[in-house]
């Protein structure tokens, strides 16, 4: 289903604007049709960058009226060199905002379009939250920080039309290259039971029929969303990051690395909020086939900071690791 405001989107004008959005409100649709004025990127100099965009949208609201993606079968579908958010993408804590995860596989796709791609794999990237991110259109950039012939440090930022930066991304990608490793250098432990063992755990009760939780398909092998405590899980994507593309290992692996909070949550959600403000993924090797598993613990303290951590796994074993820190405090 598509939202009626695209709709307008094709008749032009602010008056289809407004029935359509009265028709959305008769509907009860729970996404905002109201008008926003358009910006251009902040001047500051603390927000500055040398590769963010810097485009100016055109003052009249008729020629660029705000879209908002209800098509329902990917996380986000492009408008030009913008990305629109879907329903699809949202998290638990707010029904307007993300969840960081399909951010960050949107910034992980920019940096898969930088040059030597095929050459290089990504072995560690950290994602800082900066804003919330909304259901709405975003752009991202990327660019290579610090070239090299073997290591190159990139970084990628993803902002609002506006020019606010909501979420920054610094990693580095290694050339990659055969090497004879003597097997007894390789320390790795079995794998976890496949998905297949696993089971179908109900998610956090968010009143929200359409998100995060219903763009995964989850089986858990351990622990689940509503049992506190460490937890193993595998997840893997229903749909596609963004419409009509093939999500990549990388994408599948940063769509699910940012769960490892949710899933072995040991507060009670009701009571406690317990939101990561980065994440890093670290990675040894790219993961096979689609599902991903993710072996999580939380680590709440008593002074309003946690971490929670996650060895990250394919059937054939582990791929690399999730860190995040948390802001744990009371509702």
């Amino acid at each position: 289903m598509r939202c009626l405001v695209d709709y307008a989107r094709e008749q032009g004008g602010l008056a289809p604007l407004r029935a359509v959005s009265s028709l959305a409100r008769a509907a009860g649709h729970p996404g905002r049709l109201g008008q926003r004025q358009a910006r251009q990127a902040p001047a500051a100099a603390d927000r500055a960058s040398d590769f963010r965009p810097t485009r100016v949208w055109p003052n009249s609201e008729a020629l660029r009226p705000p879209r908002i993606l209800c098509v329902l079968d990917a996380f986000y579908e492009r408008d030009g060199d913008d990305f629109v958010a879907s329903e699809l993408t949202r998290g638990p804590w707010d029904p307007g905002a993300q969840h960081a995860g399909p951010p960050a596989a949107l910034l992980g796709h920019a940096i898969e379009q930088l040059p030597e791609t095929d050459e290089f794999q990504l072995g560690r990237v950290t994602f800082e939250i900066l804003r919330s991110v909304p259901i709405a259109p975003v752009m991202v950039e990327a660019r290579v920080a610090r070239p090299g012939r073997r290591v190159q440090m990139v970084e990628a930022e993803l902002s609002d039309r506006g020019g606010e930066v909501l979420m920054r991304a610094r990693g580095w990608r290694i050339r990659t290259a055969e090497i004879e490793i003597p097997a007894e250098a390789f320390v790795a432990g079995d794998p976890p039971p496949p998905p297949e063992q696993g089971s179908e755990a109900g998610f956090f009760p968010t009143g929200e029929e359409h998100g995060y939780h219903s763009a995964m398909e989850v089986r858990f092998v351990a622990g689940g969303f509503l049992e506190p405590g460490p937890a193993t899980v595998w997840l893997r994507m229903r749909q596609p990051l963004i419409a009509g593309e093939q999500a990549t290992p990388l994408q599948r692996t940063l769509v699910v690395a940012d769960v490892g909070n949710g899933v072995s949550a040991s507060l009670d959600f009701r009571r406690f909020l317990f939101i990561n403000v980065d994440l890093t993924v670290q990675l040894e090797r790219m993961p096979e086939g689609e599902w991903i598993c993710v072996d999580a613990v939380t680590l709440p303290q008593p002074n309003g900071v946690g971490t929670a951590e996650s060895v990250l796994a394919d059937r054939r074993g582990r791929i690399g690791r999730g860190m995040q820190t948390l802001l744990v405090g009371e509702r």
